[in-house]
């Protein structure tokens, strides 16, 4: 996708790395925003270079690191009744941006045959130690293969948003079904802290989704959105480090007021700070 003809949405920064600065482009027929200039894939790897990625790391350092790891083992159960209920027969699932891992241990404590893939050695290292298998290369996984396949917070990551979406659709059985989770760009948090929304996370967000953009890409491969679920501590989390873009410190309790009204107004207009999505074929 390029951003020929397309409207541009809004100015913004790479507050934790480059400190380069980035446009968005407003796709209006999909209704998602592309992040402009891309990074070349040579040089995506700098951009992940921060101690404060907090995905690809078991650090428990600051009071914000511990909050978010207590937070995560909570969202963890929820992800496992969420695949159980979706797929109650347990199989195979494959996450995508597996992290260290720990989702996929989850799953398999619980009984999934777990595969993982995830670019970072760093992160990957520690999941192996924790006794998750890895695929170097999704291509060549085998076709309509996975009963589940995960993508929580990815999808946004890809270089190649069609090709990947086809892959995912190559690769889950016909009864299968994906989850993914993303930012969304018209919640209320967005909207308020807008350059320095932290979820904008240029450059290594790629592309920005709405609800109707997800419904659209995944109609392209006869895929259909079943349901969308709300990640309601996502708005803290991302309102406590827009604060520290914004003001150069963790304001605590002012990202607590703003992730609480963000959820608040989001209960009418159902435009959480981040959505899951359950895709199946159609």
């Amino acid at each position: 996708m390029d951003v020929l003809n397309k409207k541009h949405f809004l100015t913004v920064k790479d507050h934790s790395v480059s400190k380069e600065i980035f446009e968005l482009y407003h796709d209006e027929e999909l209704d998602m925003l592309i992040t402009s200039p891309q990074p070349e894939l040579h040089n995506l790897g700098k951009y992940y270079e921060s101690e404060d990625y907090i995905s690809h790391t078991d650090n428990k350092r600051s009071l914000f690191e511990k909050a978010y790891h207590f937070v995560k083992n909570i969202a963890l159960q929820n992800k496992l009744n969420l695949i159980n209920s979706q797929q109650p027969q347990k199989g195979k699932i494959l996450d995508i941006g597996a992290g260290t891992g720990d989702f996929l241990l989850t799953a398999k404590n619980n009984g999934w045959e777990t595969v993982g893939a995830e670019p970072s050695e760093k992160a990957k290292n520690i999941a192996k130690q924790k006794g998750i298998s890895f695929t170097e290369d999704i291509a060549s996984l085998e076709s309509h293969s996975f009963d589940v396949i995960t993508m929580w917070h990815v999808l946004e990551h890809v270089p190649n948003l069609d090709d990947q979406i086809k892959e995912l659709k190559r690769l889950l059985k016909p009864t299968g079904t994906l989850i993914v989770a993303v930012p969304n760009f018209k919640s209320f948090d967005a909207q308020h802290y807008k350059t320095f929304w932290a979820a904008y996370d240029v450059p290594i967000h790629f592309w920005h989704f709405s609800k109707k953009a997800i419904q659209l890409l995944f109609e392209r491969v006869d895929m259909k959105l079943e349901k969308v679920l709300p990640m309601k501590f996502d708005s803290f989390y991302v309102s406590l480090l827009s604060e520290k873009y914004k003001t150069g410190k963790m304001n605590y309790i002012k990202a607590v007021i703003i992730g609480l009204k963000s959820n608040l107004k989001a209960s009418s207009t159902k435009e959480y700070s981040s959505h899951i999505y359950v895709l199946k074929n159609k």
